[in-house]
């Protein structure tokens, strides 16, 4: 396997779309002062997790693994069905994530409240 070549490359668009993800994301938590966009920052990189993980679960040519009433046939040639577990975990972690974003953000109407700032260098130096 040549991990150079651009069909391997292409063939794994999706892990190199979650990598650039994760560094935009990280990007803005480390270079960026203002609070809500660390928020943000952390947001698209919970999305790139999401992303990656989501793609681990699909198997090309494979369906979703729904049966209907009267297609159990067991004497059917094998079929392929997609990992439906990363997709699930995923929802889980998607209402966590909601979760944590609204407790920041009310977080960050108190810190302004009190300070009058969300800018993470006066907070430091305030506090």
């Amino acid at each position: 396997m040549n991990y150079l070549d651009p069909g391997f490359i292409l063939g794994h668009y999706n892990y190199w779309v979650s990598i650039v993800l994760i560094m935009i994301g990280l990007y803005a938590m480390i270079a960026k002062r203002n609070l809500i966009k660390k928020f943000i920052g952390l947001n698209i990189i919970e999305t790139a997790i999401f992303l990656f993980y989501i793609s681990l679960g699909d198997v090309e040519g494979g369906v979703a693994p729904i049966f209907p009433k009267d297609a159990i046939d067991l004497s059917q040639e094998t079929i392929l069905y997609a990992n439906p577990l990363p997709s699930a975990m995923m929802l889980t972690a998607i209402v966590v994530t909601l979760c944590m974003t609204a407790l920041a953000l009310s977080f960050a109407v108190l810190i302004y409240r009190q300070y009058g700032t969300l800018d993470a260098r006066r907070l430091m130096e305030e506090l």
